[in-house]
């Protein structure tokens, strides 16, 4: 009796440990938020990194045609990344913002012209005084079409010398999405009278106003 005792115990032990093993292995899985491009007839998915998410989120709210905008992190090897851990700049991630929209109303290249001028394409791992690999220029493409846009662009712009310096925008493949702390949403709007919203968001939020008028909501 005793040594059936001892067996569905070690059973019992096991089977606590696969659970708790298999729990945390879901818990640690990526968030493959919508890896392919189109979602349905008329929504897709652009997922771009331009520096401090906050700022981008503060125009691509305002874009006609975009339904939705998530700040968050994209393109590093650490799973469920928090905020302090990619601002370490140790994770691999990039601030990113993923971006749903009517391609009925905008296409994925004026997502992209927006994008150029909202940000300094030239500077390496940084954005004015944000510095890190996890402010860099970066579009991370979710089929080939985004991939093929993507490049065109950017030859397009180097062509016309739209920018005295070589543009360092990283094209890369999608891969995983992790959706940033729920503080970050609409950030701007909540904190538009503190000092970074006044100096860094509310200058490039007036230049996307003046300078694409026919793309606000």
């Amino acid at each position: 009796m005793a040594g059936k005792q001892y067996f569905f115990h070690l059973v019992g032990l096991l089977f606590i440990l696969l659970f708790i093993g298999f729990g945390n292995l879901k818990a640690n899985e990526p968030v493959f938020k919508n890896k392919e491009r189109i979602v349905d007839n008329t929504r897709e998915i652009a997922t771009l990194g331009g520096g401090c998410f906050w700022c981008m989120e503060a125009i691509f709210k305002r874009v006609k045609g975009v339904y939705k905008v998530t700040s968050g992190y994209s393109g590093g090897y650490v799973k469920n990344p928090t905020y302090e851990q990619v601002s370490s700049g140790e994770t691999g991630h990039a601030e990113v913002l993923q971006i749903e929209f009517d391609p009925r109303i905008i296409s994925f290249q004026e997502i992209l012209d927006i994008f150029w001028q909202i940000h300094d394409p030239t500077q390496l791992n940084r954005q004015g005084n944000d510095i890190g690999t996890q402010y860099r220029s970066v579009i991370f493409y979710h089929d080939a079409s985004q991939k093929e846009i993507a490049l065109r662009s950017i030859t397009a712009l180097e062509k016309e010398k739209i920018f005295d310096k070589p543009i360092v925008t990283q094209v890369v493949a999608f891969k995983a999405f992790y959706p940033a702390e729920s503080y970050h949403k609409n950030y701007y709007d909540r904190n538009s009278q503190e000092p970074y919203c006044q100096l860094v968001i509310n200058p490039k939020l007036q230049k996307f106003k003046k300078h694409f008028s026919q793309y606000l909501k």
